[in-house]
């Protein structure tokens, strides 16, 4: 019985892997082995039958929680953009695009991943999409069936890191830190994780090329009535709006000072990005409907198209990034602004209707019924978990890491990575976080940093062979069995479950680097933050004192006062005349 008492905390953390073992739901086998270990633990002393009347209100706290609010908003974004038929324009458009080159259409599902992740905040949808949508298009053409499985399951993950994502919000709650300051962290590493895919499709381009081949002209369908490709008038619009988001980024402190009425000196990396590439595809969007209204026929077929598809969701995600970062509104405000601006795209491209609204809704109210259900299974967990002091035992297990931080981040980190072979990133971030969030902060660990960290570790969670969900996801929607397609009329082999597996590999080693990159340049998460403003409380109070009006000398003879003492002169000593105003202050006798 004493060995119970006294290694509690260990043998509830190993009765919620048993029970997780048992095949129960994550939610209901959180919240049992809490109930039950908390019963047990008052039945043995060791708790106080007091702590669970505590439960209620911490579930209370729970459906008060405005933070969460941001999820079924950004959630239904994304449905109605995705539902609407925007990855499938997307995904035509940009291969059209890139599809001359080689690789091209590995890099167009690149790149419209990264903007379904930045609409979306939904994985399941994003690779669902563009497997459905560009997969058999890659076959088609010859692509590489490990390298398009691997291209759409990574392209599809980067919702996990890409604002707004559902994690990093997840992620912000329990480590009690701003959603707005955890999507600052993850604005840089998300960009940079994309152009780590894409670097690597270009490299397989150059030494692989059978790999990667380019469309062939019959399969370019955007051509001018001269035959030209159009793509001149596009790079003057692209090149007017990069060079309007490059002068706004270079006076973005003039123009906030002018707005705010105060001097601002310097603004974060992110928020310049944000807000100049904001400026930049207003501008080309301006530039495109001027072209269509007055008729000046400037633009080709393709500029246009690129325009009128590319834009309205860009300028979108930018506004409502936008007005996070720049403390306009909250991520809640943010994400219902963008579910309002999502249905008003859909009803402008006339594609809302019942069905989709009725489908999205359904979408969004299950995937928070099961955010909120493992939230309450962790809650009720984690009080009991604490009442034995259990964050003191992980705590002590993990400070004495040798190596100090870089010890503890190494350990953590093969221990998320580990963990994310058998648990999704909201049991990771319900069950793990809180305990190691505590341990991390006592180390002198910036959380931010931390955990945009364990997000982009988190994201291998659904690449890792056998287990990947976003392997799953691909295997549900791509060919199992020999087909023939139904442009090209040749005999398509299917995509084996072995070829998924070896596609996601290289993707799961670059998001390793990444993960390493981040420990070793810290600044990449922190260079997206707003710099702490020194506070000097000397010269606080020094203003402060100037400020205060001098006080009033009573006047001369009034009724209840006494004669104010003469001041000693700077020639006096201070000490004796000190004394001779305490003497003069003396009662009379």
């Amino acid at each position: 019985m004493d060995f119970i008492t006294q290694n509690y905390a260990p043998i509830m953390f190993a009765g919620l892997i048993v029970f997780l073992l048992f095949g129960f739901p994550v939610a209901f086998s959180l919240g049992a082995c809490g109930l039950f270990f908390g019963l047990l633990g008052i039945e043995l002393g060791l708790l106080p039958e007091a702590l669970m009347q505590a439960l209620p209100l911490r579930l209370f706290g729970i459906m008060q929680n405005d933070t969460l609010l941001a999820i079924p908003f950004f959630t239904l974004m994304g449905l109605i953009l995705e539902r609407s038929g925007m990855a499938e324009d997307l995904l035509d458009t940009i291969g059209q695009l890139f599809g001359p080159v080689r690789g091209g259409l590995a890099l167009a599902v690149i790149f419209v991943g990264a903007l379904l992740a930045a609409t979306t905040g939904v994985v399941a949808a994003s690779v669902i999409s563009m497997g459905l949508i560009s997969l058999p298009i890659m076959l088609r053409y010859g692509y590489d069936r490990r390298l398009a499985s691997g291209v759409i399951a990574a392209s599809g993950t980067l919702a996990q890191i890409i604002p707004p994502s559902l994690v990093l919000i997840i992620m912000a709650d329990q480590l009690g830190r701003s959603v707005g300051d955890m999507y600052k962290g993850a604005f840089v590493p998300g960009f940079m994780l994309t152009a780590m895919y894409a670097g690597y499709v270009i490299l397989l381009a150059i030494f692989k090329p059978t790999w990667v081949p380019a469309l062939p002209p019959e399969a370019r369908t955007f051509r001018e009535k001269d035959g030209g490709n159009g793509l001149p008038s596009l790079l003057v619009v692209t090149v007017l709006s990069t060079a309007a988001a490059l002068v706004f980024a270079q006076h973005i402190a003039d123009v906030q000072s002018w707005w705010k009425g105060e001097t601002i000196e310097s603004v974060a990396t992110d928020e310049t990005i944000v807000v100049s590439m904001c400026v930049g595809v207003l501008l080309a969007f301006l530039i495109a409907v001027l072209n269509r209204i007055a008729g000046l026929k400037l633009l080709s077929r393709i500029a246009e198209r690129v325009t009128f598809v590319l834009i309205p969701p860009l300028l979108l995600i930018f506004l409502v990034l936008g007005t996070i970062f720049l403390g306009v509104a909250t991520p809640t405000e943010g994400g219902a602004m963008g579910a309002l601006g999502a249905f008003a795209m859909a009803m402008a491209r006339k594609r809302l209707d019942l069905a989709l609204l009725k489908q999205a809704l359904n979408t969004t109210t299950k995937l928070s019924c099961f955010v909120v259900f493992i939230l309450i299974g962790s809650t009720i967990f984690s009080l009991v978990f604490q009442g034995v002091d259990g964050p003191r035992w992980v705590e002590h297990l993990l400070s004495g890491t040798p190596g100090g931080q870089l010890g503890f981040l190494i350990l953590v980190n093969l221990l998320i990575f580990l963990l994310a072979f058998f648990l999704d990133f909201f049991e990771l971030s319900f069950i793990v976080v809180p305990l190691l969030a505590p341990v991390a902060q006592k180390l002198g660990i910036d959380l931010i940093w931390f955990g945009v960290l364990l997000a982009v570790n988190m994201q291998t969670s659904f690449m890792h062979p056998p287990f990947g969900f976003a392997l799953f996801y691909l295997r549900s929607v791509a060919p199992t069995s020999e087909y023939t397609d139904k442009l090209t009329r040749k005999r398509i082999q299917p995509v084996t479950t072995m070829q998924i597996y070896w596609g996601a590999v290289p993707f799961v080693l670059i998001q390793i680097v990444m993960v390493g990159l981040i420990i070793a340049f810290p600044g990449i998460v922190s260079s997206g933050l707003d710099k702490a403003e020194k506070i000097d409380l000397d010269k606080i109070g020094a203003e402060m004192q100037a400020e205060m009006p001098p006080p009033e000398a009573p006047a001369p003879g009034a009724e209840g006062t006494e004669p104010a003492p003469a001041t000693p002169s700077p020639e006096e000593d201070p000490l004796k005349a000190l004394q001779e105003s305490l003497g003069r202050d003396k009662p009379k006798n």
